[in-house]
Order: C-alpha cells, then structure tokens, then sequence
C-alpha cells in the first residue's frame, strides 16, 4: 500500500502549475505538507499591480465569454466533468499532500467537483432563461426575464477543501457568464491550480479564471476593491469584514462561514448506525469542515449505550497519513490547528469535563495529528462548548425531551448545518424546528452536501447566499426584465378618459378576482 513517501509533486510539475499564478515580483513563499512537515512547492507572491493586471484581463475575457452561446459552456462543463474523473489520481495525491486528508475524504472533493459541472452543465439553459412573465395586460403586455453576468467576481477559498471549494463556486460564476478573479488559500494552491488548468483543457478560456498569491489581508482587500461580487468561504469574523467592505461599495458577496454544527440522536434510533454516522459525520477530513458535527444530543435512555459504544468504535479507527483508501481519518493541516484542538480539549477538562475518548496529540503518526476526541459533562464556561473547534472534538449531552434537544441545538448564534437520527418521519419533523441552512436525517452532512440541486448555505452568522442548486448560479447574476406593450400604451387608450379607464380597469380586475377564485 503507498506510504506518505509516495505522496508528492515532482518539483518541475509543482512549476509549472505555479506558471498560472500571476506575480511578476520577486517574492516567495514555501508551503509545508501537513503529511509528514517537508516543503512541497515555492509558490510566488502577487503584488498589488498583479492584481489589477488580473482584473484588466479578467474583464477583456469576460466580455467575449458573456456572448458565448450557453451550449458552448454546457460542453465546457461536461468535458471538465469528464476530465475531472479522468485526471482523480493526481487530484487526490495533491489534496492529501496539501490538506493533511485521508484518501477516502479527498475523494468526496473529486466527486462533489465533478457532479457540479454536470449538474451545472446539463441546466444551465434552464436556469438562465430567458423566462416568460406574466404582463400586466394579458396579451398586451409581454415580459421576459434575463440574467447577466455580474462581471468579475472575486473569488476567496479556504484550505481545508483544496479542490471543491477553489471550483465549485466559481465555476457556477463562470457558467453564468462572468470572469473570476481567484485567491487560494496559501497552504493549498497546487489543488487549485491543477483543476483551473483542465478547466482550460476543457475549452474555459485562460484568461478568463486569473489566479494571484499572497496574504489575505494584502491581496484580499485588492481583490474586494476591484470585484463586481466576492465570494468567501472561511470563518465568521473574517467574513464580516468582507461584508463591510463590500457594503462600502454597494457590491454584493456570498459567504459560507463558521459553524458549531448539532446532531440530535432521538428515542428509537439504530444506535449502530448513529455511531457510524457520527464518525463520518464529526470526523471526516479531521473534523475540519465546516458542516463538522460538533455537539451532540442523545436522549437519556440510550445515552450510556451510545457513547460507550462510540467510544469502542473509534478506539478500532484507523488512522494514517498516506494514499491507503482504508485510513478513516488523516490529519489536522498545520500547527495552529493542533493548537486550538489541545486547548479546547485542556481547558474542557480543567472546566470539570470528562474524556470520553482520544485527547492526545499524535506526532508519531503526522506532525500535527490529534487524536478523535469525545468528551461529556462539558459546562458552558469551556470554550468548546459554544466556541467552533474545526478539529476532531466532540461533545456529548444527554437530553430528556425532545424540545430540550431542539432549543439547546438552536441556542447558538451560527446555523449552518445539524443532523438527526431517528425513525425517518419522526426525525424529518425534528429536523424542521432546526435553525440550519441544511439538515440531514439520517446522515451527517454528505445527503445535503453531495445534492447539488440542494441549496446549501447558513442562517445567523454561518452566512449569506447559497451554492448549489439554482441559487448557486443566480446569485453571480443581475435580473434585468424587459417588458414590451403592444397596441395600447399602459395608461390606456387616447380616445378615453383616465377616469373612464381606471372604472374599466376596476371592473376588470373584479371579474378576474372572481374568475381566479372560482378556478
């Protein structure tokens, strides 16, 4: 079976993606492998002026692309679909090279790339329109609906889905007509750079996704000053910050941010299978996503047997930091994040927690591995009872009645997403008193997640605007709606009087109410 050994990027491919990043400067950096801590590429540095060269490019493609006709971008998007799953190997060694990320989890990002662009691919002449609106005189009066392009979008992704969040948004944005401007996280641009380079296989112009390097708070604020919409996934306080800045300049933004997502376990449900969920649904990717379940509820008469059985199961875990499809779960990606994990572990305990299981670093495994951590009796004084860990810690709280679960799953200011376990029409009615832009029955986060017709987004502060579905590809649009009127004008005919014709139009509109309401 491959070994982390074998996980790396030779140095002449790791140039020649580098190539698509636009830097003209000197400056550089080296991004670390969270695998085993080696050096994985030198990646350049964009300047200010590199990110307005991108922007004066962007514009020039997006103004050919906008007229392209929507069947050439569906065959873009299928061809991408195709090459995606042609081209997995590479994509899967570069997301755990970057990611720290078990083969199985870097998977998911393959398929949930690839069901984007099919899904986008095969309607989006069905989602774009033009539609049909009704006129304000029947017959009289006709109005299509279009949807343009916003223009460049400025696009921000995060580390932790290296693949699927540097593509899935901003590929909804050129779909429906716009050029992208593209900030990868710093710890994961090879990813991206390898999926914007079969974008341009697939028959995406090259000049119309731009790619620039560089801190966030340099090469971030560049990108919000000169986009025509910001798209953001990462944490709450840096997204309230996008959305001042951009509110200064009247542009809108999408942002999926944090979450301290809640499962509830109810009377009834196949523990088993709760349990199974749970270590998917709490520790997938390390527990580093953010629709990570974070906080459970279990009902007090099956409560000893689920946590003890939970407990058994991920004492048997398989752990690892290499290509073997079997490891269950891989590593936290850089030092920080180990840092937050054994704090909030630490201070839980010194708050009277109880360790249920794990709790300990594992450097003999990765240099930043952590241990699955399932902790009970954890009082709201600790950090991680209310605070986001974004690591594998769990914790555990019996409950007696259902709207105790309910009320406790809700009391915090994030909603992105929650579970329920349980018989399935009972948990579905659990499942609509959550405050969560999704919810899974059944499942942890992949029956939403995986559903690309889906909407997916947050309530509260978990964010704004949705990806997937027809949300996902409307909000990189502006509604224009033209109306055209035949025969007579709106205010009605010369030859009657506007008193005549507003007692005509009152009599109309009351036989039509009458009609309607019989109908």
């Amino acid at each position: 079976m491959p070994d982390v050994a074998q996980i790396t990027v030779a140095p002449e491919r790791a140039a020649q993606l580098t190539r698509l990043i636009r830097a003209t400067g000197t400056e550089t950096r080296t991004t670390v492998s969270p695998l085993s801590g080696a050096d994985v590429a030198t990646i350049p540095v964009s300047t200010d002026q590199d990110v307005l060269d991108a922007f004066a490019a962007a514009r020039v493609a997006q103004l050919t692309w906008a007229r392209t006709s929507l069947r050439r971008r569906k065959k873009a998007l299928l061809r991408l679909h195709d090459l995606v799953l042609k081209h997995q190997d590479e994509l899967l060694d570069l997301v755990q090279l970057e990611s720290g990320k078990a083969r199985a989890h870097a998977f998911d990002e393959v398929l949930h790339t690839a069901l984007t662009g099919r899904y986008y691919g095969r309607r989006l002449a069905r989602i774009l329109g033009p539609h049909r609106r009704g006129g304000v005189y029947p017959g009289l009066t006709s109005v299509r609906q279009h949807q343009r392009p916003k223009g460049v979008v400025g696009l921000i992704t995060p580390w932790n889905y290296p693949l699927s969040m540097a593509l899935v948004d901003g590929l909804a944005a050129v779909a429906a007509g716009n050029a992208v401007v593209h900030k990868p996280d710093s710890q994961a641009p090879l990813t991206a750079l390898a999926i914007i380079e079969l974008m341009h296989r697939a028959g995406f112009p090259k000049d119309l996704w731009q790619v620039v390097s560089g801190a966030g708070s340099v090469i971030g604020s560049a990108i919000i000053a000169n986009a025509d919409y910001i798209c953001f996934t990462g944490s709450t306080a840096t997204g309230k910050r996008i959305a001042a800045q951009c509110s200064e300049r009247l542009i809108g933004c999408s942002l999926e941010l944090g979450g301290k997502n809640p499962m509830i376990v109810l009377p009834g449900a196949d523990v088993e299978k709760a349990v199974e969920g749970t270590v998917t649904a709490a520790f997938s990717s390390a527990g580093q996503l953010c629709v990570s379940i974070e906080r459970i509820y279990v009902h007090e008469s099956i409560y000893p047997r689920y946590r003890d059985a939970l407990a058994e199961r991920l004492s048997h875990l398989a752990y690892g930091a290499n290509a073997d499809w079997e490891v269950e779960m891989g590593t936290l990606v850089s030092p920080a994040q180990l840092a937050t994990i054994e704090k909030h572990v630490a201070d839980a305990l010194d708050h009277g927690a109880t360790l249920v299981s794990g709790g300990r670093a594992r450097p003999d495994i990765a240099p930043w591995f952590h241990e699955p951590t399932v902790l009970e009796d954890v009082p709201p004084a600790a950090l991680c009872f209310a605070e986001e860990t974004f690591g594998p810690l769990v914790s555990l709280y019996p409950y007696r009645s259902v709207g105790e679960a309910v009320q406790a799953a809700n009391s915090t200011v994030y909603g992105l997403n929650a579970s329920v376990w349980g018989p399935t029409r009972r948990a579905r009615k659990v499942a609509e008193r959550l405050r969560a832009g999704t919810v899974n029955v059944n499942e942890g986060f992949a029956a939403t997640f995986g559903s690309i017709g889906a909407p997916m987004g947050g309530m509260k502060e978990s964010g704004t605007g949705r990806r997937q579905g027809a949300e996902g590809l409307l909000r990189f649009t502006e509604t224009q709606s033209i109306g055209v009127q035949r025969l007579m004008p709106v205010s009605g005919p010369a030859f009657l009087s506007r008193r005549t014709f507003g007692s005509l139009l009152t009599v109309g509109l009351g036989l039509l109410r009458r009609l309607t309401t019989r109908a």
